[in-house]
């Protein structure tokens, strides 16, 4: 049975799993720095089949003006089954009354861009003029 739930740093294996069955290895080098941005993020909601953890979405943010997805995730077995869409779905309607609700995603993966698109999202404010500003990633 699928449900959801919020969880924390005590399912941190099966999220590392999720991470290295997805190739997102940047987040496995240090386990107990990906404890702490676990036990920090603002709202972590899981999936969860027959009590594993198959996908989760991230949040950061302070929850009153601005939330951002940092992760949305499931396992690849898994996918395109409504699981991310759920994720998502709940996490705009918990914090439906933010003024901004936004993710970054890579600009060349066409299935990540098309998925966001199918949600509702949009790569502009509707007329609101705004721009992105990046720093450049610290050298390894």
């Amino acid at each position: 049975m699928l449900t959801y739930r919020e969880f924390g740093a005590e399912c941190l294996a099966e999220v590392r799993e999720i991470y290295a069955a997805c190739g997102w290895t940047s987040y496995l080098g240090d386990e107990e720095k990906l404890r702490r941005a676990l036990g920090r993020s603002l709202f972590l909601l899981g999936a969860f089949e027959d009590g594993a953890l198959i996908g989760f979405v991230r949040c950061v943010g302070d929850g009153e003006h601005i939330v951002y997805v940092q992760d949305l995730i499931v396992r690849p077995a898994l996918q395109r089954r409504g699981i991310g869409r759920e994720l998502m779905r709940q996490v705009s309607e918990r914090f439906a009354g933010l003024r901004q609700f936004l993710l970054i995603t890579d600009a060349e993966d066409a299935v990540s861009n098309a998925f966001y698109r199918a949600i509702g999202l949009k790569t502009t404010l509707g007329g609101y003029p705004c721009t992105a500003y990046f720093r450049d990633l610290p050298e390894a």
